[in-house]
């Protein structure tokens, strides 16, 4: 199952990592367990999905953190998983690690609310193509008004990034918390700019779901507004 630590207070967090290691998911999710632990979880690490498909576990977890870009999930796993969030187990996740995960299952992307569709890059002319590099461009993270109050997102304004922009394909069904825009530039095939979910949030019978799509690199998870938003996401999130 993974190394496990104990708390005094009895909540306990899953941490899922794995899948392309591009997303340095050890690493990544190595800088959000202190915050855990701080606040009162025990944590326990898996590099795979398989505690999903275990019931009994499932139902003393509290709160989910996946950080798992790509691979697969069995049946058994992804039921599970749904399980444990309709009775109120929370999950909470960043970047690829949680938007695009488990390109098998349309059930996972029903579940999540969004998936990422793509990053568009720099001018395909120029030297790099192929390369993380090359991916990634100057963007803004633009917070939503109406989300001012929200115990994720308040007190953070707009900020800017140079990272991978992911442009996401979502439902009706999630409630946004922040923004970015796909500018039109010279060599895209869009014609009018188009605004996807960064900060996303999602109820699932009696569970929560957080999803931010900065996060591709630790550089970008060490961001003051980024960082912040991940650790309110997961509070947040927890039953």
């Amino acid at each position: 199952m993974g190394e496990r630590m104990t708390d005094e207070n009895g909540r306990r967090a899953l941490v899922v990592r794995g899948g392309w290691d591009g997303h340095v998911p050890v690493a990544a999710t190595e800088l959000f367990i202190p915050y855990l632990e701080k606040n009162g979880f025990e944590v326990v690490r898996s590099e795979s999905p398989a505690p999903y498909a275990d019931a009994e576990f499932m139902a003393g977890v509290d709160l989910i953190v996946q950080c798992y870009t790509m691979g697969t999930i069995q049946p058994e796993e992804l039921t599970g998983l749904e399980a444990a969030i309709r009775a109120g187990t929370g999950m909470a996740g960043w970047h690829g690690g949680i938007a695009d995960s488990f390109r098998n299952s349309s059930d996972y992307l029903h579940l999540i609310g969004g998936q990422f569709a793509c990053h568009p890059g720099k001018d395909p002319s120029l030297a790099g193509m192929g390369t993380q590099e090359h991916n990634f461009v100057p963007y803004t993270v633009n917070m939503l008004p109406e989300a001012a109050d929200h115990p994720i997102t308040e007190g953070i304004a707009d900020f800017d990034l140079v990272t991978e922009q992911y442009w996401v394909l979502t439902d009706d069904y999630i409630d946004v918390l922040a923004t970015t825009t796909q500018k039109i530039r010279p060599w895209d095939p869009w014609h009018r700019e188009v605004t996807s979910p960064a900060v996303w949030t999602r109820r699932w019978g009696s569970g929560k779901i957080f999803v931010a799509t900065p996060g591709h690199s630790l550089d970008v998870l060490q961001n003051d507004s980024v960082r912040t938003i991940v650790e309110r996401g997961m509070s947040w999130a927890s039953r």
